[in-house]
């Protein structure tokens, strides 16, 4: 079996067994603790008028929150179930969603043809794929961004997987939402800090920003703490 092979099976089988609803799984937090924590990094960069795809969107929470800010919001994931519950708890259909793997040249392309130029929201995606995809990946990004789109992509620092390292030995065991995603055989990739902006600028994409932020998990420490992951944002574009 393909390591993409492997991926795919492992966040089926994940979003297949993951509960209902938003806030369910372990990076799934609330919009006003991640999106619009988000926005003012990323909102100037953006032209409103184009369409944002929240690649790797799960199961749509922060596709929806963007529906609110864009004329079209779609959400692309390369999980089918992982889509199956993005439409379920879109009640009020707010989004579009649909499965595509981003690192398929000639569905990227497909998109493109039909969306034009678009923004890209990207939140913890690259570092779970094989290197060669992430560039496989990242340029079908740039094809996808064309002139006039941006990107927004936060993945987690080097330093987090000493968090979640931390966290899977506890004595008591890893959190319950944690341990969900553990025994699906997903765990954090190992990728330096310096790879996503190397990529997009490998890939002809100038960066207009970049920064650290906390991202917000599901989960709790015995202490009552919501468990934060340190993580790297990026802007770019073909044109800043």
């Amino acid at each position: 079996m393909s390591a993409s092979s492997h991926c795919l099976q492992a966040w089926e089988g994940f979003w297949r067994d993951a509960p209902a609803g938003e806030g369910e799984v372990f990076w799934d937090s609330d919009p006003s603790l991640t999106a619009q924590l988000h926005l003012p990094y990323f909102e100037e960069h953006f032209d409103a008028a184009l369409p944002v795809v929240d690649l790797g969107c799960g199961n749509g929470t922060q596709t929806r929150f963007l529906a609110g800010r864009y004329a079209r919001a779609l959400g692309i994931d390369l999980s089918a179930a992982a889509i199956e519950h993005a439409l379920a708890d879109d009640e009020k259909s707010v989004a579009e969603y649909r499965q595509l793997d981003a690192a398929d040249s000639d569905a990227m392309h497909d998109l493109h043809d039909e969306l034009g130029d678009a923004n890209i929201y990207l939140r913890g995606v690259l570092h779970q794929c094989v290197p060669e995809d992430r560039a496989r990946i990242v340029a079908n990004i740039a094809g996808l961004l064309g002139s006039r789109g941006r990107i927004f992509a936060v993945e987690p620092a080097e330093s987090s997987k000493e968090v979640l390292m931390s966290l899977a030995q506890r004595p008591a065991g890893p959190p319950a939402k944690l341990l969900a995603v553990l025994s699906h055989g997903i765990a954090p990739g190992e990728m330096a800090d310096s790879v996503v902006p190397g990529l997009l600028r490998e890939h002809g994409l100038r960066v207009a920003g970049e920064g650290e932020l906390p991202l917000a998990t599901t989960a709790f420490g015995a202490d009552g703490a919501r468990i934060e992951l340190p993580t790297n944002w990026v802007v770019a574009g073909a044109g800043e």
